[in-house]
């Protein structure tokens, strides 16, 4: 897995559109909250700058654990142990259990990103798009778990659901929608009989 050479051809050509989604903007922001999230206190370390500076700093699952965790309530953490390690399996289980423990929060299986996006760098802009979501949808929860900028997300939308009164809904079956079409207005003034040559004069 990780002994793969520089790619080539096509491959090449895929990893670099890849690549070009990655937004410098996004990782500062994401920097800002999870520093902020897992608490300023120094246990989490700040990154170099860059791609790969954020990636290494991913790379073991030791941050996206405590961030996970720092979601929950104290006692409810999803994440029991973590610990750092330079085994490549071991920081691949805690990626993993940081994605399993961000489904159950509520992210989409869509949105999700795969271990080895993050664990070989192949798609970090996957990577900045889950944690941006889990960003969302923690301010959106309102919990009071959340620390940081409300700001530094966009707003998820919520449902608004509407009822209405049983009369208000027969008001609305005795009118016809404009889906339906209308005749009004309608006339046959400049129409030819069928059949006859368009007069061109």
């Amino acid at each position: 897995m990780a002994n793969r050479g520089p790619s080539y051809g096509l491959s090449r050509e895929v990893q670099q559109k890849i690549d070009r989604q990655y937004d410098p903007e996004l990782e500062q922001v994401l920097v800002r909250w999870i520093l902020a999230q897992c608490g300023g206190d120094g246990a989490v370390a700040q990154p170099a700058p860059g791609r790969d500076g954020f990636q290494q700093w991913l790379k073991d699952g030791t941050v996206l654990c405590r961030l996970i965790n720092s979601l929950h309530p104290r006692g409810q953490a999803p994440v029991a142990k973590i610990q750092a390690s330079a085994m490549a399996f071991k920081q691949m289980e805690q990626i993993s259990q940081f994605l399993q423990a961000a489904e159950r929060y509520g992210i989409a299986a869509t949105d999700i990103f795969q271990t080895v996006d993050l664990w070989e760098g192949k798609n970090m802009a996957c990577v900045q798009r889950t944690l941006m979501n889990l960003g969302s949808l923690a301010v959106a929860k309102g919990d009071g778990l959340f620390v940081g900028d409300p700001n530094w997300f966009p707003k998820k939308s919520q449902e608004n659901r509407r009822v209405f009164s049983e009369d208000k809904l027969k008001e609305g079956q005795s009118v016809i929608g404009l889906q339906m079409g209308t005749n009004r207005g309608a006339s046959q003034a400049g129409m030819t009989g069928y059949g006859m040559p368009r007069q061109i004069l």
